[in-house]
Parts: structure tokens; C-alpha cells; sequence
């Protein structure tokens, strides 16, 4: 089935269908080895400290 194939098909589906097709791939997507490592890279970093608390974001959109 060619991409245009696919597209034609999801168009014609009802929004109910689409969604769980979404949540099929957004669920694909976080099992990739790739998704898994910038993951765990973030955490990591986050547990050593590198992370803006909601105060710090308030002052840097100069809402405080």
C-alpha cells in the first residue's frame, strides 16, 4: 500500500478510527531503541541537576 493509499484510507475513517490509529503509532514510537535513549538521557540529565524549575521559566517569559 503506497503512502497516498494510506492517507486516502485514513480520510475516509471515522475520528474514533484515526485516533486509535494515533495512539498506534505514538505507541511505536516510544518502543524505537532511539525514542528509548533520548529518554533515558533526559532523565539522566534531569537527575543530575539540568532541569528550569517554574520559577525560573516565569522569569525568563518575564511573567513574574
Amino acid at each position: 500500500m503506497s503512502i497516498l493509499q494510506v492517507k486516502q484510507t485514513l480520510s475516509r475513517m471515522s475520528q474514533r478510527d484515526r485516533r486509535e490509529i494515533q495512539l498506534y503509532l505514538l505507541r511505536l514510537k516510544h518502543e524505537s531503541p532511539a525514542w528509548k535513549r533520548r529518554t533515558a538521557k533526559t532523565i539522566r540529565e534531569m537527575q543530575g541537576g539540568k532541569f528550569t524549575t517554574v520559577d525560573q521559566l516565569k522569569v525568563r517569559l518575564n511573567l513574574k
